[in-house]
């Protein structure tokens, strides 16, 4: 590991004790700084409620206003996502009401994007909608360092991530680390390409968040690479010392199975392949193996590769900051 990032290991890493939520009240007053918290969901209806509801609970009471917008931005949900997030306390906005002139595509960083459009606060934290046993903990411990250090403008969560039900290590002693794809694919990367970035636990983690005014100024991958890839170029845009990570406990979810982390890593690599070289590039793909009565059969997907501009190059988001 590099020096440099040793030392941003010290100054940069934090838990979420370290700033208790009065000091984070005193300096939102302080500053006047507004919060969204933003879920991505589909087909999320069994664990958004719950998120919505404890964020709503804890961190957007008179007690404790720490949370001025809370959006669940829907991405296409065939089951009550948007009906059981409405009713916990969200405001749903359905990926296709945000910027209509321009079709959707399928994919979570195109629902990322377009929130910073459905949402106007100063910092943007986003939760993935599928964590289990959540706690308020994995908000306010990311955006604490964005109101108590003006010097900071992209925070990161790291937690344990223990494998679930059916994988092997899961049950036994230890955090039974998942992540598979951040240990196979992503940190490799990032040590080989982007050092600096080597201090990052989850650097494919989905709860991170950010000041608006380097977001908007950030190029969206429509798909699986979005983490990485605003990571990356965070890193270009602002500098090492300006992000963090915090340390907020343990994340529990739901677990894709192989092939779906096959297709997760090919879009992680492409998407870090066209950061250190654009052009000359051919359209990828990604051929799977599925065993069927007939035997092994091939399946081939196109690999996640389209990006969203920056948002401040959009008209429409120009002209609603203007006013």
């Amino acid at each position: 590991m590099l020096e440099e990032v040793e030392r941003w290991l010290g100054r940069r890493s934090w838990s979420v004790d370290d700033r208790p939520l009065d000091q984070l009240l005193a300096a939102k007053r302080a500053t006047g700084t507004t919060v969204a918290v933003v879920l991505p969901a589909l087909d999320e209806e069994a664990t958004v409620g719950a998120i919505v509801a404890t964020v709503r609970r804890e961190l957007m009471s008179e007690a404790v206003p720490l949370v001025d917008e809370l959006v669940v931005l829907d991405s296409g949900s065939t089951d009550r996502t948007a009906e059981v997030a409405a009713a916990a306390g969200a405001r749903v906005v359905h990926r296709d009401a945000v910027l209509p002139r321009l079709p959707a595509v399928p994919g979570k960083g195109e629902v990322l994007w377009r929130s910073l459009l459905a949402t106007g606060s100063d910092v943007v934290c986003f939760v993935d909608a599928d964590l289990r046993e959540f706690s308020a903990d994995f908000v306010s411990g990311i955006v604490g360092p964005l109101l108590t250090d003006p010097d900071v403008d992209f925070v990161k969560a790291m937690y344990d991530r223990p494998l679930g039900p059916g994988f092997e290590g899961a049950g036994t002693p230890g955090p039974g680390q998942g992540g598979r794809v951040t240990e196979l694919v992503a940190r490799p990367l990032l040590n080989l390409h982007w050092p600096l970035l080597a201090g990052f636990v989850q650097p494919l983690g989905g709860e991170y968040a950010a000041r608006r005014s380097l977001l908007e100024r950030l190029p969206f991958p429509v798909g699986y690479g979005v983490e990485l890839g605003l990571l990356v170029d965070a890193l270009h845009t602002v500098g090492l010392d300006a992000l963090a990570q915090v340390d907020v406990g343990v994340r529990k979810h739901r677990h894709q199975d192989g092939q779906a982390l096959g297709r997760m890593a090919a879009a992680i690599y492409r998407t870090a392949q066209l950061r250190l070289a654009r052009g000359h590039l051919v359209r990828p793909a990604l051929t799977q193996f599925e065993r069927t009565a007939e035997g092994f059969v091939p399946r081939t997907y196109e690999v996640d590769t389209e990006e969203r501009p920056p948002m401040a190059e959009i008209p429409e988001y120009a002209r609603r900051r203007a006013a």
